[in-house]
C-alpha cells in the first residue's frame, strides 16, 4: 500500500525584543512570505522557491499518496500570539489524529518563540509525535538561522536546513528532506549527531556570499548525503531563549562516520570565529561611501537598512536611512519599503501627482524621530508583487495599497503591509527600475542579496537606530546559559 505522507508548514523567526507580535492574520498574509495556503491548496507552491515546494515536487514520482494539511508563515516579529500557535498548531495536529499518516514532513523555521513556549518549533514537533506515535517517520527542513533546542532532536527523525544565505536553496532543501524521508520509508535507518557553538553570530556576518560562511557550507556539500547530509544551523541572534545559537548537526547510516563528519564540521566552524565579526556603517558614512563609489562609476549602489529589516523582526518604520538621503539628495536615490498604511491613505486620498505632507512616525527606538515632510505622490498600485529574483522564485507577494512617493531627487516606496525587500520586482511593482538608480536603500539584511548584488556597484550595510540590532553583543540577554558569547570572541553571558 503507499504510504499516506502528512504534509504542513508553519514558519516564524521570532525576535523576542522586538515590538510587533504575530497573530494570526499575519500568518495569513505571509508578509513577504506566500499567503497561507490549506489543503489542497498547498501543491500550488510546488513551483515556489520553498522548501515545502521541493519536497512536493520531489514526492510526486513516488507510490506515496500526500496528505496536505496547510503551509503559512510570517514576517520575523515579537512573539507569536497564543491565538495564532493554537489555531495553526491544532490544525496539524489534529490532521495527524484524524488522518493517522504513514510518515510527517514538516516545513519549519526553526527560531519560533511564542507567548506561552519559548520553543515553538520543539513545542510543535512535541505534539505531532504524540499524536503519531514513536514508529511514524518525522522529517523535517528548517531555515539556516534555526535555534535547535533538545526537543527538536527528540522528536524529529531527521532535520535538514537550508545551505545558503540568501536562502535561494530552499526548494533544494527539501528535497534533501524528502530523500531523508525515503531512506526511512524503504526501511533504512538513521543515526544522528549534534554538537553546539558557544557563540552567537551576526545575521549580516553569516551570508554564504561573504567568508567565512561560503567556505563553510561548501565544505557541507562536500561530504556525500549517503556518508551524512550534513546542517550548520547558525542560529538566529535575537531570541532571548538558551537554545538561542549555532548547532552542527548530521544524519547518517553509520553513526560512527556522521559523529566523525560533525566534529569536523564544529572544529571548521570554531577555527573560524573571529572571521564573523561585523563589518557596517553608520548612515552617513554609508550614503557618503555611495555616493563616492556612484562617482566612480560603481552605481547603483546597494545599502542595507539592516536594523529595521522586516525579516529580522524590524517593522519597516525608522527614519535614519530616510533622513540621510534626503538630506544629500542625491540624483536617482530610492528607498524601499517603508511600512505605513496612514501615509498610504494620504497619498491615495491626494491622488497621483498631488502634493501631500505626511509624518513617518519612526519605530519608537531611542535616536529614531518622526519625520515630517511634504512629497509629490509619484504613484499608487496594488501592491501585488511575482518574483522573479532567485530569492522565493514564484513567489506572489501582496503588500496592500501601495505609493511612491517623491522629494527632490529621492524616491519612497511605502506599503500598507510589511515586508522585507528581496527581489527587485518589489520596486519595478512601484515604477522604479533599480538598475537605473544611483543609491537603493533596501529594508533588509542579506536576503536583497540574491536579486540585488548581481547588479550593484557595491553593497555597504549600514546601521541606523532601529529595532534589530547588527551587534548581538548589543542586546539585553537575560536567558542565554552561562558561557555563550554574544558575538565573534565577545564576552560570555552570566
Amino acid at each position: 500500500m503507499a504510504p499516506r505522507i502528512l504534509v504542513a508548514g508553519f514558519l516564524h523567526e521570532t525576535n523576542t525584543f522586538a515590538a510587533t507580535p504575530a497573530d494570526y492574520a499575519n500568518f495569513e498574509n505571509g508578509e513577504g512570505f506566500p499567503r497561507l495556503h490549506r489543503g489542497a491548496e498547498v501543491a500550488e507552491l510546488a513551483d515556489v522557491n520553498i522548501a515545502a515546494g521541493g519536497f512536493w515536487r520531489a514526492i510526486r514520482d513516488w507510490d506515496a499518496e500526500p496528505v496536505p494539511v496547510l503551509w503559512c508563515a510570517a514576517s520575523p516579529s515579537a512573539p507569536v500570539t497564543d491565538r495564532a500557535f493554537e489555531r495553526i498548531c491544532g490544525e496539524i495536529t489534529a490532521a495527524c489524529r484524524a488522518e493517522r499518516p504513514d510518515a510527517v514532513y514538516l516545513d519549519l523555521h526553526g527560531a519560533m518563540v511564542t507567548a506561552s513556549h519559548e520553543d515553538g518549533d520543539g513545542e510543535v514537533l512535541r505534539r505531532v509525535r504524540a499524536e503519531v506515535g514513536p514508529d511514524v517517520p518525522i522529517v523535517v527542513s528548517l531555515d539556516l538561522h534555526a535555534n535547535m533546542s533538545p526537543a527538536m532532536f527528540a522528536a524529529a527523525d531527521a532535520m535538514v536546513a537550508y545551505r545558503t544565505y540568501p536562502h535561494v536553496d530552499m526548494a533544494e532543501t527539501g528535497r534533501r528532506a524528502a530523500a531523508l524521508l525515503r531512506r526511512l520509508l524503504d526501511g533504512g535507518t538513521l543515526a544522528g549527531h549534534h554538537l553546539r557553538l558557544p557563540f552567537l553570530i551576526p545575521i549580516n556576518s553569516g551570508s554564504t556570499l561573504l567568508e567565512p560562511a561560503g567556505e563553510i557550507y561548501r565544505s557541507l556539500d562536500a561530504v556525500p548525503d549517503d556518508e551524512a547530509v550534513l546542517t550548520f544551523a547558525a542560529g538566529f541572534p535575537a531570541a532571548d531563549v538558551p537554545d538561542c545559537g549555532p548547532v552542527v548537526f548530521g544524519y547518517g547510516p553509520e553513526p560512527a562516520a556522521v559523529r566523525r563528519a560533525v566534529e569536523r564540521l564544529r572544529d571548521l566552524v570554531a577555527a573560524r570565529e573571529a572571521d564573523f565579526a561585523l563589518d557596517v556603517m553608520d548612515a552617513g558614512e554609508a550614503l557618503d561611501a555611495a555616493a563616492a563609489a556612484v562617482a566612480r562609476g560603481a552605481a547603483p549602489v546597494v545599502v542595507a537598512d539592516t536594523q529595521d529589516n522586516p525579516g529580522a523582526g524590524g517593522d519597516a518604520r525608522t527614519t535614519g536611512l530616510l533622513r540621510a538621503l534626503l538630506e544629500r539628495d542625491h540624483p536617482r536615490s530610492v528607498l524601499a519599503a517603508m511600512w505605513d498604511p496612514d501615509v498610504v491613505a494620504a497619498a491615495v486620498r491626494a491622488g497621483t501627482g498631488a502634493r501631500v505632507e505626511v509624518e513617518f512616525a519612526g519605530s519608537g527606538v531611542p535616536g529614531d524621530a518622526p519625520l515630517r515632510g511634504v512629497f509629490e505622490v509619484a504613484a499608487l498600485t496594488d501592491g501585488r508583487v511575482r518574483f522573479d529574483g532567485p530569492m522565493m522564485h514564484g513567489n506572489e507577494l501582496a503588500v496592500g495599497p501601495s505609493c511612491l512617493l517623491r522629494s527632490g531627487n529621492v524616491a519612497v516606496v511605502v506599503n500598507s503591509r510589511k515586508a522585507q525587500i528581496m527581489d527587485r520586482n518589489q520596486l519595478r511593482a512601484a515604477g522604479i527600475a533599480p538598475e537605473e538608480q544611483d543609491i537603493v536603500v533596501v529594508k533588509s539584511s542579506v536576503h536583497f542579496r540574491g536579486d540585488f548584488q548581481p547588479m550593484a556597484g557595491r553593497v555597504l550595510v549600514a546601521v541606523a537606530p532601529g529595532p534589530m540590532a547588527a551587534d548581538p553583543t548589543a542586546l539585553p540577554w537575560t536567558r542565554l546559559p552561562a558561557g555563550r558569547r554574544t558575538g565573534p570572541c565577545g564576552p560570555p553571558a552570566g
